[in-house]
């Protein structure tokens, strides 16, 4: 798989879900968000580059997922 970037958004929602099957991202914190993300194995972008809107649409298409 190819490094993902905050852009990513669809990809990363993916890889949350296939890495914490567990946790329901209705729940969880930005800073949690943000530090699962960035430790993505194939998670490659600069932490400093995130943002609440980034977080927040990221959380969107996690739950999609999660449902």
């Amino acid at each position: 798989m190819d490094a993902l970037d905050w852009s990513d958004r669809d990809e990363i929602a993916i890889e949350l879900y296939d890495n914490f099957p567990d946790i329901d991202p209705q729940w969880i914190s930005f800073p949690d968000l943000h530090s699962k993300i960035c430790n993505l194995k194939n998670f490659n972008g600069d932490p400093n580059k995130s943002n609440e809107k980034i977080l927040e649409a990221i959380q969107m298409l996690w739950i999609e997922e999660y449902k």
